[in-house]
């Protein structure tokens, strides 16, 4: 039987990069080979008691087993503006400013084909997270890469663009606290992306995913910036704050007309997040911030422990000010993969190849402290063992 092909849009996207660590690690482990997994971003402590309690009682109301079209429930965009305000000191209409997504990654996914014509441009920062290139693909949009440069502490040097690339603009993405990197970002940065958006009419989007795994410094949000809801909208997850991952929930913030937008995309692909999850999301948004914040000093001490442990062993690698990632030049003459891979067989500690993340990520690698510390210690010592 003849094989139907893809269609030609995919032959653009390589791999997702996490798919393929997946295998090799499943190839290892179906050997009986232990693993020290510092790959994916997945946090390995347990949803909060009182998410997974609120959870149990919404399912066993018949109430919450039909379809949830729509924003999102009004309570739950009620209460996530609240929490913002809490953060953040900025205001949020709940009907027209906030959209309930299946996590981050699908609004990021679905937010081209709601604002990306056919042969315009997405700004992408490179390195950066695969799905915002893959994305601007998928919508039929060319990728730019905007490089963050490490002298700026992996900011972009915005000021340094060629005019033209602005001007072909539809999207300019951000992603601060930033995955790989974990650099932060500043009010200048946020202000001079507003300025420029507005100059030259593109939408900015900052993913601050990572907005509360924050070690260094203040909390930080686009919308702060002045102008920002003319031309600007921000995506928030509940995956990593409290640990909800495979709960798949998140929210778009922002710029009315956009999340309009993006809200017309989804009723035409997807049927909302299951209300049940929309009301243990609720009493996420309703725990104390000292809870996360105790979770947050759980990551800053793997952070300190793997920091440390590999200076001792002889690689100079940087402290994060945020996220739970450690972004590290590679301390061989390997590249990003070459490396990645004898970590893997020799050492048996799975890390993420930069080159992964964009052209700019080569020469790195990535590791999550999403591991227990006894299980860092262990990465730390197979690591030293073989550099």
């Amino acid at each position: 039987m003849k094989a139907i092909p893809p269609a030609k849009r995919l032959g653009r996207i390589p791999p997702y990069l996490f798919v393929e660590i997946d295998k090799a690690k499943r190839a290892l482990r179906e050997r009986g080979i232990d693993l020290v997994d510092l790959g994916i971003g997945d946090p390995d402590l347990p949803t909060f008691p009182e998410i997974v309690s609120a959870m149990q009682t919404a399912c066993a109301d018949p109430a919450t087993h039909r379809y949830p079209l729509g924003r999102g429930e009004a309570s739950l965009r009620s209460a996530f503006a609240r929490w913002y305000e809490a953060r953040y000191g900025v205001s949020l209409d709940p009907e027209r400013e906030v959209l309930v997504l299946i996590g981050t990654k699908e609004g990021l996914g679905h937010l081209p084909l709601a604002v990306l014509d056919e042969g315009r441009v997405a700004l992408v920062p490179d390195p950066g997270y695969p799905v915002y290139q893959a994305a601007s693909w998928l919508a039929g949009g060319e990728v730019v890469h905007v490089p963050l440069e490490p002298e700026l502490g992996f900011k972009p040097d915005l000021e340094r663009l060629p005019r033209k690339a602005f001007e072909a603009a539809q999207l300019l993405f951000l992603n601060y606290p930033n995955n790989p990197t974990g650099a932060s970002a500043d009010p200048a940065l946020f202000q001079l992306a507003v300025n420029l958006a507005r100059e030259h009419g593109f939408l900015v989007v900052n993913d601050a995913s990572y907005a509360e795994v924050l070690f260094e410094g203040s909390r930080l949000s686009l919308l702060q910036s002045g102008g920002a809801r003319e031309v600007g909208i921000e995506f928030h997850s509940l995956s990593k704050t409290f640990n909800m991952t495979g709960w798949r929930a998140g929210f778009a913030i922002g710029n009315a007309d956009a999340l309009t937008a993006l809200a017309d995309v989804k009723s035409n692909l997807d049927s909302g997040v299951f209300t049940a999850i929309q009301r243990a999301c609720e009493a996420a948004l309703a725990l104390p911030e000292s809870r996360v914040r105790g979770q947050v000093e759980v990551y800053r001490r793997r952070r300190d422990v793997l920091v440390d442990g590999l200076w001792k062993a002889g690689w100079r690698v940087p402290r994060p000010r945020a996220t739970f990632y450690v972004w590290a030049k590679v301390p061989t003459a390997e590249d990003s993969q070459a490396f990645a891979a004898r970590l893997l067989n020799d050492a048996r500690v799975v890390v993420t190849p930069g080159v992964g993340f964009g052209p700019s990520g080569e020469g790195y690698v990535r590791m999550a402290l999403t591991a227990p510390e006894e299980r860092i210690v262990e990465a730390v010592d197979r690591i030293a063992g073989i550099l």
